[in-house]
């Protein structure tokens, strides 16, 4: 053996069986069945080694309802990986040639492999904390960003040449009410927006030359008495500012 390689690659539940009948066909020597706990379940990884080079086959997240086919019928000494990964992870195995029955070891507790300690069941709930808020930071940043793209995709109304040419294809009657209507509608929106009115100027009173050019026009009896009257007016009005002063 000049140079040692190996590879990594995956394998379905139910392949495991036929993978090893070929690699016995084509002279691979069986080397191990290696069990790894994960989160999602327990890993196998099949190695098989010819001339130099290690393959390693994994079989992902094998459940507890599950079944994997033995293979030693096709090679009798993976006995022992089988029963050891039946005794220390609880994997259901069928048809091992020499199977022990969950005897191969003496053990005070079931599938102690699967067992996690307070720690690691501490550090497993701290990474779930961790991924689902990073999940959840994504989902909003992902939802924020797609509000603007819904914004501008929203549809827009009808233009004004998409009217016109509607209407033209109405009927005369028709189509005289709907322009009523839409110049109705745009003189209330114009009203509405428009701003408010200011208020007109009072209008000043008369000044007293244009009240004395007008009693001058008068006959003599009526000019004395309305002098009279606004004499009159004038100091009560000059009575009153002298009551509020005071």
């Amino acid at each position: 053996m000049d140079k040692f390689t190996q590879t990594f690659a995956p394998l379905k539940l139910g392949q495991v069986h036929d993978l090893a009948a070929a690699r016995a066909a084509e002279g691979w020597r069986y080397v191990q069945i290696l069990a790894v706990n994960t989160e999602e379940g327990i890993d196998l990884v099949y190695s098989y080694m010819k001339d130099g080079h290690l393959e390693n086959f994994t079989v992902k997240a094998v459940q507890k309802t599950d079944v994997v086919p033995s293979i030693t019928d096709v090679f009798l000494e993976a006995f022992v990986c089988e029963n050891e990964i039946h005794d220390l992870y609880d994997v259901a195995i069928a048809n091992i040639a020499i199977d022990f029955g969950g005897m191969f070891y003496q053990l005070s507790s079931k599938a102690p492999m699967t067992v996690v300690s307070p720690e690691q069941l501490a550090a497993r709930e701290k990474a779930k904390k961790i991924a689902a808020a990073k999940a959840a930071k994504e989902a909003a940043a992902a939802k924020k960003a797609a509000e603007p793209a819904a914004s501008a995709s929203a549809p827009t109304g009808p233009t004004e040449e998409e009217i016109q040419a509607k209407i033209a294809g109405l009927d005369p009657e028709k189509a005289a009410k709907v322009r009523a209507a839409m110049e109705a509608k745009a003189k209330k929106a114009a009203a509405a927006a428009a701003p408010a009115p200011s208020p007109a100027p009072v209008a000043a009173g008369p000044t007293d030359e244009e009240i004395q050019a007008k009693i001058a026009g008068l006959d003599p009896e009526k000019a004395a008495k309305v002098r009279a009257a606004l004499e009159a007016k004038a100091k009560r009005a000059q009575q009153s500012a002298e009551g509020k002063g005071e």
